[in-house]
């Protein structure tokens, strides 16, 4: 069984993989409290379903791409069997997770899109280094970035752990807190090898209707 927080079918919005028609599984808890987050929701709210009800939910859908999110997946431990099952099932599977918990144990088929908190997060120094040793392929790293501060701290990350050279790193505007400008000319102007991303559901939405 997992506690799944909703079931919904939407374009991605975030990661290498946005613009993509996706159905998210939403799982329920979170140990984190970011300052940003936008799902506080699926701190508590949820019910249990087992793996063959999640499928069926996600069948419902026509598209092969999946994303698993939170909350935190990697909290549930059936989480991994869930993601193994639709991987072998042929579906295109992602997994949002907050960096601070080892993906060792995730399926190698699955899109990691791992987070870095930033201090303006509430929550540095969360992050599980060993997550810096994944396989490049099927894994990228996000950062949140709330301030100057931020910014500046990602880029340092980025170049301790030499990030850039081998996965996929991309820096994302804390939503209606700076501007998508801003950090597009900060990345400019200060060479960063980051990828701009922005949050396209929240654009194409001003909310998005929850519901299993």
């Amino acid at each position: 069984m997992l506690k799944i927080n909703e079931i919904f079918f939407s374009i991605q919005g975030e990661s290498t993989l946005a613009g993509l028609p996706t159905v998210f599984v939403r799982t329920s808890g979170c140990h984190l409290r970011c300052n940003y987050c936008d799902t506080k929701y699926a701190y508590v709210e949820g019910k249990n379903l087992s793996i063959a009800e999640i499928i069926t939910e996600v069948k419902k859908y026509l598209s092969k791409h999946v994303c698993i999110t939170g909350g935190e997946p990697l909290l549930q431990k059936n989480s991994l069997l869930l993601m193994k099952d639709l991987c072998t099932l042929g579906y295109n599977v992602s997994l949002e997770t907050s960096g601070d918990i080892s993906c060792k144990d995730v399926d190698p088929r699955v899109r990691k899109i791992i987070d870095v908190k930033t201090p303006d997060s509430g929550e540095q120094n969360k992050f599980f280094l060993e997550n810096l040793n994944l396989p490049e392929v099927n894994c990228e790293f996000k950062f949140v970035i709330c301030s100057e501060n931020d910014f500046f701290w990602a880029e340092d990350f980025s170049k301790k752990y030499l990030l850039n050279e081998k996965y996929a790193v991309l820096y994302s505007p804390s939503f209606e807190k700076i501007e998508a400008r801003w950090l597009a000319e900060k990345i400019l102007k200060n060479n960063s090898s980051a990828r701009l991303q922005l949050q396209q559901h929240k654009y194409i939405w001003s909310c998005n209707t929850r519901g299993v």
